[in-house]
């Protein structure tokens, strides 16, 4: 796949994927309850605003604030500014690959803008499940977008290997 076809394709993901996961934020910061969730759909669907310090399910939340800067700004940082760089030079790629890492680097990019901006944190608003037994994590759409793009880009890779 050339470069500009892979900038294209980061460039239309990443701008729809931010630009709806930022969106439902603002919303979720203004008008869903704080501190409480609303159940809807027999309690499969729980909806909520909270802001999450740690990683998925509040993964680092106990460590001190230096701690969690280096590892979830710094690092997480670094991190996705790799990940682009591999999206943009590796022309081995298929369109597939480059869309399925581009939802990963944007759901990475957007829940970055949000620690940075909103001291730390990341706006959290759903969870799905049955009952209290069977629940998600609190999480957001960049996390849905991360999650996607890593469950198809496996999938990519493990046809790839198999073929």
């Amino acid at each position: 796949m050339n470069i500009w076809k892979r900038i294209g394709t980061i460039f239309l993901v990443s701008i729809s994927c931010v630009g709806c996961d930022q969106t439902t934020k603002l919303l979720a910061t203004e008008y869903l309850p704080k501190g409480g969730m609303d159940t809807y759909f027999y309690d499969i669907l729980r909806v909520g605003y909270t802001e999450n310090i740690g990683a998925f399910l509040g993964i680092g939340n106990s460590l001190s604030e230096e701690y969690r800067y280096g590892i979830f700004v710094v690092a997480v940082g670094a991190i996705i500014c790799g990940l682009l760089l591999y999206l943009v030079l590796n022309s081995k790629q298929n369109y597939y690959s480059v869309a399925a890492l581009s939802l990963v680097f944007s759901g990475g990019i957007s829940n970055f803008f949000d620690r940075v901006v909103n001291n730390g944190a990341v706006v959290d608003f759903l969870n799905i499940g049955f009952g209290s037994v069977i629940r998600t994590g609190v999480f957001n759409v960049a996390d849905m977008a991360i999650f996607l793009g890593t469950f198809v880009y496996f999938i990519i890779e493990q046809k790839r290997l198999v073929t």
